[in-house]
C-alpha cells in the first residue's frame, strides 16, 4: 500500500519543489539535515570514518601508482611536477569546499541532481532527464573493474587474456553489486577496511621513501639499479620548460588524479548527522588525499632516478618496490593495486546506486517506483542492479581499442561539464535575482573559491579540444575531440526524453503532469506523477 500526499501537488513554473514534512521545508533543511527528506533513522547507518573513506577511497584508484610518470613528462623536471601536485590539491580543495556548501544546503542523496534541479529550475524537469544520460555515463565502473581484473591476474602470475580479465571483472562488478544491495553492513565493513588498508600502506610507502632519503641505515636503494639525486636544487629544476602544452596536459592529469570529493554527498540520506558529518569528512579525506599524493611523490623521486622513470615502460611503483625491496615484490606489489583498485568501486558503485535511486524518487523515470524501492534487502539493489547493466554491456559489448577509451574519456568529459554547471548555479545563488530561493547553507564557500572551481573544470572542458602531441594521442583512428564532442552529445538524449514526455505528448494528448508525494511501503518518499486532461 502507498500513502499518497495530495497536498504536495507541483504545478508551478519550476516543478521542483521539495516536501512538507512533518514542517520541514527546504528551507529549514540547512538547519534540520538529520530529519530531511523522511529518511528513517535507521537508514542512517554512515558515521564520519565512513563518509571520509568514502571519498578517500574514491579519489585514490589507480592513478598514483602510474600517472607520476606521465607527470614528469609532461612537467620535464621534478620540481614542477610536485608544483603540478600542489596545484592539484588547491584545485581539490576548491571543489571540497563547493561541494560541502552544497551538502550542507541540500543535506540528502543524489548529489548533483540535488543542485541542479534546486538553481536550473526552468523548464520543468529538463535538468533531470539531462542528467540521467550523464549519471548512468559517469557511474559505470567498466574501466576499473578492468584494471582490477589486470593486476588481480598478474599477481597470481596468469596471463591477462581477454577472456579472463573479462570474466575476473564481471565477477568483480557482480560481487559489487550483490554485497551492496542485499549486505550494506557487510559491503561498508570491507569497503572502509580497505580504505584503511590503503591509507596505511601508502602511509609506509611514504615513510620508506623518506627514510631513504634522509640517508636512513638499512632503506637504500640497491646497488644495481642507478641512484637517484632528483633533490638537489640543480637537478630539482633540470628539464624545465616543455612548452605550454605539456604543462597544460600534465596539470589535466594531475587534476583528474584529484576527482572523487564529492562522492559523499550522493549518499548524504544515509549520514548520521549530515551537515555536521560533510563539514569534518569531506575536508579530512581530501587533506588525507593530498597529503598522501604529495609524500608518495616524494618518495617515488627519492627512489627512483629521473632517467629511469622516464625511460622504463613499468609503471613508477614497480620501480620504486624494485628498487628498494628487489623484483620479486611485483606480485605484492600488483595484489595491493588490485585491492586499492576494489575499494575505489566499492566507493564509486555505493554512491552511484543511491545516485539511481534519488532519480527514480523524481518519477520522471519508467518504472520510477522500483528505482526508488529499498526493497527487499532495505538497500538500493534496484539502482545497484541498473549501474551494474550499464557497466557489463560496456565490458562485453564494447571492443578494446578506441571505442573502449572513447567510453572512458566519455565518462571523464562528463563529469567535468556537470561540475561546470554545478559551480556556475553556485554563483547564480549568490547574485540578487536568486536570493528569493533562500540560500542560506551552514557552510559557505569564498566566492573566490567557487570561480577557481569553475575555471578549473573549464579547463578541463576547452583543452581536449586543442591538438595534442603527436606521442600524446589518445585514439588511434577517432579524432582527438571525439569524446569531448560525445559529452556535449550526450545531452541530447535526454534533451529529446525530456520533450517527448513532458512537451510533445501532453500537448498532443491534452492532459497536464502532476505530481504528487508518495510514501512507499518501504518507508521511502517518491514523487508519482498523474495525467490530468481537459487542463491543456
Amino acid at each position: 500500500m502507498e500513502w499518497r500526499f495530495t497536498g504536495v501537488k507541483v504545478n508551478s513554473a519550476s516543478g521542483y519543489i521539495f516536501p512538507n514534512i512533518n514542517g520541514i521545508t527546504a528551507a529549514s533543511a540547512t538547519r534540520n539535515g538529520e530529519t530531511y527528506d523522511n529518511v528513517p533513522q535507521g537508514k542512517r547507518q554512515l558515521g564520519l570514518y565512513s563518509a571520509a573513506f568514502l571519498i578517500f577511497n574514491r579519489v585514490i584508484g589507480t592513478g598514483i601508482y602510474a600517472t607520476p610518470s606521465n607527470i614528469l613528462k609532461s612537467s620535464g623536471s621534478v620540481g614542477v611536477a610536485l608544483v603540478m601536485w600542489l596545484v592539484g590539491a588547491l584545485i581539490a580543495a576548491c571543489g571540497t569546499a563547493v561541494y560541502v556548501e552544497l551538502g550542507t544546503g541540500l543535506p540528502r542523496s543524489g548529489g548533483e541532481k540535488n543542485y541542479l534541479e534546486f538553481i536550473y529550475r526552468r523548464p520543468k524537469f529538463m535538468v533531470t532527464c539531462i542528467l540521467t544520460t550523464y549519471s548512468l555515463i559517469m557511474g559505470t565502473a567498466t574501466a576499473n573493474s578492468v584494471v582490477f581484473s589486470e593486476y588481480l591476474l598478474h599477481s597470481l602470475s596468469l596471463e591477462p587474456t581477454w577472456f579472463r580479465t573479462r570474466l575476473t571483472a564481471f565477477a568483480c562488478l557482480t560481487f559489487i553489486c550483490l554485497i551492496h544491495g542485499t549486505k550494506i553492513k557487510w559491503g561498508l565493513r570491507l569497503q572502509n577496511s580497505l580504505g584503511f588498508l590503503k591509507l596505511v600502506v601508502l602511509g609506509l610507502i611514504s615513510i620508506s621513501g623518506l627514510l631513504c632519503l634522509a640517508g636512513f641505515g638499512g632503506v637504500h636503494v640497491r646497488d644495481e639499479y642507478e641512484q637517484p639525486d632528483n633533490f638537489r636544487w640543480s637537478k630539482l629544476w633540470e628539464g624545465s620548460g616543455t612548452g605550454l602544452n605539456a604543462f597544460v596536459s600534465g596539470l589535466y592529469n594531475v587534476i583528474w588524479s584529484f576527482i572523487g570529493y564529492s562522492n559523499a554527498n550522493y549518499a548524504l540520506s544515509e549520514v548520521r548527522d549530515p551537515v555536521r558529518t560533510i563539514k569534518r569528512a569531506a575536508p579530512l579525506a581530501m587533506f588525507s588525499v593530498s597529503a598522501v599524493y604529495l609524500f608518495i611523490n616524494v618518495a617515488y623521486f627519492a627512489v627512483v632516478s629521473k632517467a629511469d622513470i622516464l625511460g622504463s615502460r613499468r609503471i613508477v611503483a614497480a620501480l620504486y618496490f624494485r628498487n628498494l625491496f628487489g623484483p620479486a615484490t611485483e606480485r605484492a606489489l600488483s595484489a595491493f593495486i588490485a585491492l586499492s583498485t576494489l575499494g575505489n568501486i566499492l566507493a564509486g558503485q555505493f554512491s552511484q546506486g543511491r545516485v539511481i535511486q534519488e532519480l527514480g524518487r523524481e518519477g520522471i523515470l519508467p518504472f520510477s517506483w522500483l528505482l526508488a524501492s529499498n526493497k527487499p534487502f532495505n538497500a538500493p539493489l534496484a539502482g545497484m542492479s541498473t549501474q551494474y547493466l550499464v557497466s557489463c554491456t560496456f565490458l562485453f559489448a564494447v571492443p578494446p581499442g578506441d571505442a573502449y577509451l572513447f567510453l572512458i574519456s566519455l565518462s571523464s568529459y562528463s563529469l567535468s561539464l556537470v561540475n561546470t554547471a554545478v559551480a556556475l548555479g553556485l554563483l547564480l545563488l549568490y547574485t540578487r535575482a536568486y536570493q528569493i530561493w533562500g540560500w542560506s547553507p551552514p557552510f559557505r564557500a569564498p566566492k573566490a573559491v567557487v570561480v577557481l572551481f569553475l575555471v578549473s573544470n573549464l579547463f578541463l572542458i576547452l583543452v581536449p579540444f586543442f591538438p595534442p602531441n603527436p606521442d600524446a594521442q589518445t585514439y588511434r583512428r577517432l579524432p582527438y575531440w571525439a569524446h569531448s564532442a560525445g559529452g556535449l552529445l550526450v545531452s541530447g538524449i535526454g534533451l529529446s526524453y525530456w520533450y517527448v514526455w513532458a512537451v510533445r505528448r501532453p500537448r498532443a494528448q491534452g492532459y497536464t503532469l502532476e505530481r504528487e508525494w508518495v510514501m512507499q511501503p518501504d518507508g521511502v518518499s517518491r514523487y508519482a506523477f498523474r495525467k490530468v486532461f481537459g487542463t491543456a
